[in-house]
């Protein structure tokens, strides 16, 4: 699953990654024996799946939850990075009914991508929110609960991993497990799926993803009062290696700085999620098409700025775009098999800006002349 060049790598751990490595060799061969719970455990159990279903109805809600989480909880980064990773995975996925995309791709593609974007959004969060639900309650009871995650369906890895935020509060080890066995739980789940690989990853569309922006995270802040983009694009969505790179890439961009991080909160406390794109650039996007229907399309972006005379891009509210997804049952299995994960928990001497905002505009300046050449070519059809 993972890159055998980097686990090949044999870097000096740390102390503390040393302790994670005694435990995680002790669990590579998790068992599949589960003691029988209390009437309290059971309890417990059956709230947090409860309240887990009722959150994850749509990206909206899901969205949501992060951050409420976040609020009480700032300790815990990654529900604030998941947070901001969520609402652009609603933009990807209103972009497909939105004013660009939706000139470029069947109803056939347009079902297939939601689908895609839906099912792993869904996934994600049935897993991380029982977590931080256990951590909660853990705190309230004064004790370590995470020996019930196995009953949550939740790998072993992160039993390990969530003891040892209890005892170090290793903030940068917690976020980076999480990215780690989040992506890992979504390999066989959705990028292994043989119907996502028919009707998403074989398709021409799909290869050519940052053509159709759908590999941009940005994070929206404000600079100077006024709304400036930070994120990270990323190459090679198959590779389970690489999306983890990513997740680390992300996490540095955002908690790099201080004051950025501040602003960037202060713009997702201020702007409730509703998947429309125009939650950050109401001057590129509006949530209702503007204008008349053109026979001939015409430019709308140019340098980051909207020309003169232009209507703006519509980009509707998830809520209008698609109806919320009746979910089949998660598959079972434990991800966990090889303790050299831990390597991914290294910090990266990587520096990375988070330069995105004018990549991204070039993106749209291509997904236009795209949807202007399709329609003069159907004309000439």
């Amino acid at each position: 699953m993972f890159s055998k060049l980097f686990l090949q790598q044999d870097p000096p751990l740390s102390e503390s990654l040393i302790k994670i490595k005694k435990e995680l060799k002790r669990k590579s061969r998790p068992s599949s024996f589960k003691a029988k719970l209390s009437h309290e455990e059971e309890k417990l159990i059956s709230h947090i799946k409860f309240r887990t279903s009722q959150l994850n109805i749509n990206n909206v809600t899901r969205t949501k939850a992060y951050l409420d989480f976040y609020l009480h909880h700032p300790e815990i980064h990654w529900a604030f990075l998941g947070h901001m990773v969520s609402r652009n995975g609603g933009w990807n996925m209103t972009d497909l009914k939105g004013g660009m995309l939706t000139r470029l791709l069947s109803k056939k593609e347009k079902i297939s991508f939601f689908a895609f974007l839906e099912r792993g959004n869904w996934l994600i969060f049935q897993d991380a929110f029982p977590q931080f639900m256990l951590y909660e309650e853990s705190l309230i009871c004064g004790k370590n609960l995470f020996y019930l995650l196995p009953y949550l369906n939740v790998s072993t890895f992160m039993e390990t991993i969530w003891s040892h935020f209890l005892s170090e509060q290793d903030k940068y080890i917690l976020t980076i497990a999480l990215v780690i066995n989040e992506q890992s739980y979504l390999e066989s789940r959705v990028l292994q799926n043989p119907l996502f690989k028919k009707n998403v990853f074989n398709t021409l569309e799909f290869k050519i993803q940052d053509f159709l922006s759908m590999n941009h995270v940005l994070f929206p802040y404000y600079k100077n009062g006024k709304l400036k983009l930070i994120g990270q694009t990323l190459q090679h969505f198959e590779s389970l290696h690489e999306r983890i790179l990513f997740g680390k890439r992300l996490y540095d961009i955002l908690y790099g700085e201080q004051y950025r991080l501040q602003m960037v909160e202060k713009w997702a406390f201020e702007n409730p999620h509703t998947g429309s794109r125009k939650d950050y650039w109401p001057q590129f996007f509006n949530t209702i098409e503007e204008g008349v229907p053109e026979k001939i399309l015409k430019p709308k972006i140019k340098s980051c700025k909207l020309i003169p005379g232009a209507s703006r891009i519509y980009s509707p509210r998830l809520e209008f775009a698609w109806k919320d997804t009746e979910h089949e049952s998660a598959e079972l299995g434990d991800w966990y098999n090889k303790w050299q994960v831990i390597y991914y928990l290294k910090k990266s001497t990587e520096k990375i800006d988070g330069e995105i905002e004018n990549e991204y505009c070039k993106t749209l300046e291509r997904l236009e002349f795209a949807a202007i050449t399709k329609k003069v070519l159907s004309y000439r059809e």
